[in-house]
């Protein structure tokens, strides 16, 4: 088999350009003006177009019009615009079809995890992997957000993303420099065992302030490293000694020993709440000579030292929205809000919950 017959049997699988259909119109029409022994055959024109033959009379059959010549007699020709159309409108139709679209439990179900659960993607799915109308329809994650984003899934849209909507510019703000107390104890003196998440008891802090201008009411966050567990306090102002309150309280319902055991290390930023370490360690109880824990500073304006913390604010703030009224929530919605949290299907943890975990190492 010589080269060139093996670059024309190629050549034939191409499908045609609009501008090769320009082409093949003109030749349509150069065959009617000439004599019918000067007209070219179908094999000529799929030679000149180096395509098929079967190609030609497919394209002629799909951009087949008829015209009215001078005479008022119709005639049959050929639109390159028709049949371009036309092979356009047939490429949309490929492509598997909607995996859910004769599944109408499970696009309910996905619906009702995302818009009233306020799930991600992930999380709805990893919630319904047991579920018959899953099990009966499997899917991705990026196969949910193709068809958010398509709106094939009633009700849904990327305004209900977490990530995906719609996102208002931020606004620059003076940065306020705090000084540290140089005894206190950097996040690189913390333990190994907080570095590689390989021991329950090591916590990150961090508050979730209140709108400018609604109010010093805020929210305290703590969220333990290994297994992303997530504690919600709500504070009158963001100031030192609501934080020590705040700590104080868990330890007289704790009490002293099963706090140290279950709080070794806390790391916190900069913020000026958080300057009064010594506050922080110190037991409420007077007798108590050890500290209850020990308080580890990150370097200044490396939020990415407690990513844990920033991943955990993000989704609470599907609850608490930036510029809201801390102080307009109640002590249920806060417990609400962290119950959810608690239970909701993470992806670092391969589709587990905090609880799940937590329950698991007890």
């Amino acid at each position: 088999m010589s080269q060139e017959h093996c670059i024309k049997k190629e050549a034939k699988w191409k499908h045609l350009t609009y501008e090769k259909r320009l082409i093949l119109e003109e030749l349509v029409k150069h065959n009617r003006r000439v004599r019918r022994s000067k007209r070219l055959t179908h094999l000529k024109m799929s030679e000149m177009l180096d395509c098929s033959l079967s190609t030609i009379k497919r394209e002629l059959k799909r951009g087949e019009v008829y015209l009215t010549a001078s005479d008022l007699s119709e005639y049959k020709s050929y639109s390159a615009k028709i049949a371009q159309d036309l092979a356009e409108e047939n490429g949309t139709a490929k492509g598997p079809k909607i995996k859910i679209g004769m599944n109408h439990a499970l696009a309910e179900k996905l619906r009702d995890l995302i818009v009233e659960n306020k799930y991600s993607p992930y999380a709805a799915r990893e919630r319904l992997r047991e579920d018959t109308d899953y099990l009966d329809t499997p899917i991705s994650v990026k196969t949910i957000y193709n068809y958010i984003e398509k709106g094939y899934i009633l009700d849904v849209g990327v305004e209900h993303l977490r990530r995906k909507g719609k996102q208002k510019k931020r606004r620059r703000r003076m940065v306020v420099t705090v000084r540290r107390d140089c005894f206190s104890k950097s996040i690189s003196k913390r333990p190994q065992e907080a570095e590689e998440r390989s021991e329950y008891g090591h916590w990150e802090m961090d508050c979730i302030e209140s709108g400018r201008g609604k109010g010093n009411a805020c929210l305290l966050v703590l969220v333990e490293r290994m297994t992303r567990l997530t504690k919600v306090f709500k504070l009158r102002s963001q100031t030192q000694i609501e934080v020590i309150r705040a700590i104080n309280r868990i330890e007289r319902k704790v009490g002293t020993r099963r706090f140290r055991a279950e709080f070794k290390s806390i790391t916190v930023d900069n913020g000026s709440e958080f300057l009064n370490w010594r506050g922080i360690e110190r037991s409420w109880y007077k007798w108590a000579k050890k500290p209850r824990t020990q308080v580890y500073f990150c370097h200044p304006y490396c939020a990415w030292e407690r990513g844990t913390n920033e991943q955990t604010n993000g989704l609470l703030r599907i609850w608490f929205p930036k510029g809201s009224a801390i102080t307009e929530f109640s002590l249920e919605e806060i417990l609400t809000a962290q119950e959810w949290l608690n239970n909701y299907p993470r992806q670092v943890l391969n589709g587990l919950s905090a609880n799940q975990l937590v329950t698991a190492f007890a």
